[in-house]
């Protein structure tokens, strides 16, 4: 790490590294990760965990996101530039399938609602933008959990039994892995009346350029209108959605990296003409003849 950054961009880059990671880092992780003195990167999180924007976890002395840097990402998900792109995928969606859609994120334990389009059907599911739904119970949930290792997973929802909200709830540990297997071999996260009683949701993920799920495309609807056969005849649809979101994503994204190196790039340029100064053009010397016939003039009669 350059040694001109600020203590400012240092503490983001711990930041970064906190939130970026699939497993909460220890110090000594996150020590390697940045480049910086260990005493540095304690005397960051140290900053950080007072401030709400990370949070210790368990024995191990791990480090988590906070609720502060929680409620910081969803506004800026939610108030992104990509924002008025996103929310016109999920209106054509919407027009083409007839039921409300969502997109979905994954926060801490629980899926959040970042964006959701209804449909204008008279009977319809009312949640909002904002709104948190339980992983083990709900389709976007359940890909969530699909793509996860088995440790992270257990970190997140813990060994079960699993609280049940409907009849139909999936309580069990071996019953969900076996639901788990079914959605990492079709992709689709599926949900009958596990969450709310007479609802019916397919769920399909949002990838990044890694093939990494991010975030999910969702749609639902009450039963018997919205039926599981009818939620599948919805998935070419929604599958070009997500990959249409995923396009103004990574576009985003590589606007800003090309931002962010421009900005380094000045920033380094700035720093090195602080450090070496331009000095002033020396006068040409003069030849040893001329300063001879200088004083031969001067002494001349």
């Amino acid at each position: 790490m350059s040694s001109g950054e600020s203590s400012t961009l240092r503490a983001f880059k711990v930041l970064e590294l906190v939130a970026g990671a699939k497993t909460p880092p220890t110090l000594d992780e996150l020590t390697r990760a940045s480049g910086l003195p260990k005493p540095t990167v304690f005397r960051i999180l140290g900053l950080l965990a007072r401030g709400g924007f990370i949070q210790r976890e368990g024995a191990e002395k791990r480090y988590a996101v906070g609720h502060r840097m929680s409620a910081l990402s969803f506004k800026v998900q939610v108030n992104s530039p990509v924002r008025a792109q996103r929310h016109a995928v999920l209106m054509r969606l919407v027009e083409e399938i007839g039921e409300t859609c969502n997109f979905t994120m994954l926060d801490g334990s629980e899926v959040v609602y970042i964006d959701r389009v209804e449909t204008n059907a008279t009977v319809r599911l009312h949640m909002h933008v904002g709104s948190r739904v339980p992983l083990h119970c709900t389709a976007s949930g359940k890909l969530f959990l699909a793509n996860m290792s088995p440790g992270e997973m257990h970190r997140l929802i813990g060994p079960g039994p699993y609280h049940r909200f409907t009849e139909r709830t999936i309580i069990s540990p071996a019953a969900l892995e076996r639901r788990l297997m079914k959605i990492r071999s079709t992709g689709v996260g599926t949900d009958v009346g596990e969450y709310l009683e007479g609802s019916v949701c397919v769920a399909v993920p949002v990838r990044d350029a890694n093939g990494c799920i991010y975030a999910t495309v969702a749609a639902h609807g009450p039963a018997p209108r919205m039926s599981l056969k009818k939620g599948h005849e919805f998935l070419p649809a929604m599958r070009a959605a997500a990959a249409a979101i995923a396009s103004t994503l990574s576009a985003a994204s590589a606007s800003a990296a090309s931002a962010a190196a421009a900005s380094a790039a000045s920033s380094s340029a700035a720093s090195a003409a602080a450090v070496s100064p331009r000095q002033p053009a020396k006068p040409p010397r003069r030849r040893r003849d001329d300063r001879i016939t200088q004083r031969s003039l001067i002494a001349s009669p």
